[in-house]
């Protein structure tokens, strides 16, 4: 179905891609274009404007945005609703209509303090023992210890998901240090398999001996047309994959993940890889495969995960108004293009397709090519800015140890926005139980809680909830930030009061974080 939408006059489109947060809003000047199954991150076949329209489909989307003008076009039909005159009007009632919020909720620990995640700190270089003494300086430099999820490493070759025991020589004895420590532990995992030599073959066996006792007539993995393992490039290289469609597969790998939970006490994964771009049929080299779309794949692999109670998600098509983990991508570190300016659009535009339960880039990046690069330098002061970027979302994670890269002035600081996070924790957590019935985002756009103020291209500062108004400072140098504050008494940082309705221009040296507390 093709469908053309016409802009109204001084209407603003949001929606559509997390990855193209920055785009947004799209108005009459805007050109874009998107085609929804080469999409990463967060994607939802859905856009709505600040005049109470929205824009769904039950598929993927090609869209074309030019001369004032919207052109969509799916393989099923493509709604235009007029559902009152606001943002959140035409948020609400497309939740409701099409993809409604079931009341569940993700395990609170995910909310209740920082997060902690292995891969900047360490990167391929895993092992039990980095990962232990990482453990302890968290808890030794005065972090409250929450979720730690060891990253991409821990394992042998991809598709046998069992722990590398040169690196890790006792992971049992590893988690339950980490468990006596307070930490709930996550492994990285991918539906990849390693094409070649003993990964493959025994990934391939294993399944046999494990579904059907025999060799048989069962094919796994995804496959290509004429019955062969589709091999799909990604960033390690060229693998199989596993095809989440079909129960084999997915009893399979619960089979393999479960046996991580029994035998080690892991509590959980992340789950990275299946992207819906990855399934696109450019990225298989083999030959053809017509029998899933790239989007059946991406759902399934999604849906996967979710029957875990501890796991995160990155890339996700059509995720809106489900209970599970979303974490922003991987993210430079810098303070322009693709560094901290992307972190708070991007979280608007995930709660406005959504996704409330998001968790924001790791703090200092997650980007981990500079590891490499004989001239970086971690920037001190963007680095304190991103942990009090993240202090006031749902989730903050940390990777790089404050602690081991930055001086003692700097690294207290990160420790303060730590502590900020738990002071808050409450009211988040009384955000995410609410937002779980309701769907209203947890991140507010401006726009969203105060329409018709002029707040539509505000980017910079959010609404936690309808009480907490946060301006992050976001520019190198920066100790002022101006705020548009709107009517009504508010407190900043909960102690000197201002009159909104105005801008107000506040200090903001490197220790504070502009907030202000609605009374």
């Amino acid at each position: 179905m093709n469908l053309n939408v016409k802009m109204l006059e001084n209407e603003l489109w949001y929606g559509g891609s997390v990855a193209d947060a920055m785009l947004a809003p799209f108005d009459e000047s805007s050109v874009y274009e998107l085609d929804m199954e080469c999409a990463y991150n967060q994607t939802m076949p859905f856009f709505l404007s600040s005049k109470g329209r929205y824009i769904w489909c039950e598929d993927p989307m090609r869209v074309q945005i030019k001369n004032a003008e919207i052109n969509l076009s799916a393989p099923s039909e493509i709604i235009l609703c007029n559902a009152g005159k606001t943002l959140k009007d035409a948020y609400m009632v497309a939740s409701k209509s099409h993809f409604p919020f079931s009341g569940k909720i993700p395990p609170l620990k995910f909310f209740e303090s920082a997060q902690y995640n292995t891969w900047m700190e360490l990167d391929y270089h895993q092992s039990q023992e980095a990962i232990l003494e990482y453990a302890h300086g968290i808890v030794d430099n005065g972090y409250e210890p929450g979720i730690l999820m060891i990253d991409e490493g821990w394992h042998t070759r991809y598709g046998l998901w069992e722990w590398d025991f040169v690196n890790f020589p006792d992971p049992k004895a590893m988690i339950e240090e980490l468990h006596a420590l307070g930490f709930k532990v996550m492994l990285w995992v991918v539906p990849m398999v390693t094409a070649d030599g003993q990964a493959f073959s025994m990934s391939y066996f294993d399944y046999h001996s494990n579904l059907d006792g025999a060799c048989g007539d069962k094919r796994y993995f995804l496959r290509t047309d004429n019955g062969k393992v589709a091999l799909l490039e990604w960033w390690n290289g060229f693998s199989a994959i596993l095809n989440m469609c079909t129960p084999d597969d997915r009893e399979y790998l619960d089979k393999k993940l479960r046996k991580l939970i029994d035998e080690y006490g892991v509590d959980g994964f992340k789950f990275d890889g299946g992207t819906i771009e990855a399934y696109h049929q450019r990225n298989i080299v083999n030959g053809p495969q017509t029998a899933y779309t790239p989007a059946e794949l991406n759902i399934a692999w999604n849906e996967f995960g979710a029957r875990y109670e501890y796991h995160e998600y990155k890339d996700t098509f059509k995720g809106g108004g489900k209970p599970v983990i979303q974490r922003l991508r991987d993210r430079s570190h810098r303070w322009k293009n693709d560094g901290i300016d992307t972190i708070l659009p991007s979280a608007l535009i995930q709660g406005l397709i959504g996704h409330p339960f998001i968790c924001p880039d790791m703090i200092g990046a997650g980007e981990w090519s500079c590891n490499y690069d004989p001239n970086f330098k971690i920037d001190q002061e963007l680095f304190v800015r991103m942990a009090q970027v993240s202090a006031l979302l749902p989730m903050m994670q940390f990777s790089w140890a404050p602690w081991k890269k930055l001086d003692e002035k700097h690294a207290r600081l990160c420790l303060e926005s730590a502590k900020l996070h738990k002071k808050f924790a409450p009211y988040i957590i009384e955000l995410v139980k609410e937002s779980a019935t309701t769907g209203e985002p947890i991140v507010r756009h401006m726009d969203y809680s105060y329409p018709n103020h002029g707040y539509e291209r505000v980017l910079d500062q959010f609404m936690l909830g309808d009480k907490v108004l946060v301006a992050p400072v976001i520019e190198k140098g920066e100790e002022q930030r101006q705020v548009l504050l709107p009517e009504g008494k508010w407190l900043y940082l909960g102690k000197t009061e201002y009159d909104g309705g105005k801008p107000i221009t506040v200090d903001a040296p490197l220790d504070v974080l502009p907030y202000f507390i609605k009374k």
